[in-house]
């Protein structure tokens, strides 16, 4: 189910308010019996600015931005830690995700550390295990990040089948050179450069403490 656009009612105002005028500009026009030069001259003033309103209208219509429209993801909402993991990382977990739950676009989060899935949060997708493809490999050998901006462009998603199977967006994010911290969000185009920041700073803390703790 997608949202509505917020502000598709104030990009129609223009078009509204220009046909309206026009039309009674109109309807004036064909129930005025004799029709005086002062009359005319301001059906004429009429008519520029209700072409003008139209013509704002269509302008905003095209240049506009729109936010992305966002969906509900498909799936359980759940909170799985991988068994015995120690305290201490089930703790920074825990801290981790409900910080990107709460404040980016992100919706279903999945660490993926030493070959196993240490955490799974939020609206879950329907494979509990991960296997790297294409693109979580590269991730895993470059060590560097990978923002799929709208998951539906891109040919390789069908790897991602450990997210909800509508997931909009997704970054992968390195944990170090071991793992990678997946998060998928509910609208395309979501995730801004200062989010990307503090993801890889967000990223960088869990792996300092994962590495103190885990030998895999």
């Amino acid at each position: 189910m997608t949202k509505s656009d917020p502000n598709k009612v104030l990009r129609q105002l223009p078009l509204v308010a220009g046909g309206l005028a026009g039309t009674l500009l109109m309807v004036n026009r064909l129930l005025t019996a004799q029709i005086t030069d002062s009359q005319a001259r301001s059906d004429a003033l009429g008519v520029i600015v209700s072409a003008l309103l139209i013509l704002t209208g269509l302008l905003w219509q095209q240049v506009q931005a729109r936010s992305p429209e966002s969906v509900q993801l498909i799936g359980e909402e759940g909170f799985e830690f991988a068994p015995d993991l120690p305290e201490a990382v089930k703790i920074e977990l825990a801290w981790a995700s409900r910080l990107l739950l709460t404040n980016t676009a992100t919706r279903s989060i999945v660490v993926f550390y030493g070959g196993k899935v240490l955490l799974r949060r939020g609206i879950l997708g329907a494979n509990s295990e991960v296997k790297p493809g294409q693109i979580l490999q590269r991730v895993l050998d470059k060590n560097k990040p990978v923002y799929l901006v709208n998951l539906n462009i891109y040919p390789g998603k069908i790897e991602f089948d450990y997210l909800p199977e509508n997931t909009q967006g997704v970054i992968c994010q390195p944990l170090g050179d071991r793992g990678v911290l997946i998060l998928g969000a509910n609208a395309p185009r979501s995730y801004t450069k200062q989010d990307e920041i503090w993801v890889e700073g967000i990223a960088d803390k869990l792996d300092n403490t994962i590495s103190q703790h885990l030998n895999y």
